[in-house]
């Protein structure tokens, strides 16, 4: 899942169902929109939510999501996963 806003930052998350996602890309700028380009190339679903990717950017790479961001992920992973008919 990729999480974007308008001004290109741009987190990439990775979720394997062993602990929390991980923040697995970063950026903004250029950084941000080659994140949103490749996540497009590879129907990765993307999220425009400011805030989400904002508290997010401030996850360093490979790390496990904070607690306090759960709800707000586990809210975009259910509508992702819903998307894609993978959700109930």
């Amino acid at each position: 899942m990729s999480v974007e806003v308008k001004n290109q930052i741009a987190v990439a998350l990775h979720y394997d169902r062993a602990g929390a996602p991980r923040v697995v890309a970063k950026g903004k700028g250029t950084i941000g929109a080659k994140i949103i380009e490749v996540a497009k190339q590879h129907d990765i679903p993307i999220e425009e939510n400011e805030v989400l990717a904002g508290a997010l950017s401030h996850v360093e790479l490979g790390e496990e999501i904070p607690e306090e961001l759960y709800k707000a992920v586990a809210e975009v992973l259910a509508f992702v996963l819903k998307l894609s008919g993978r959700g109930r």
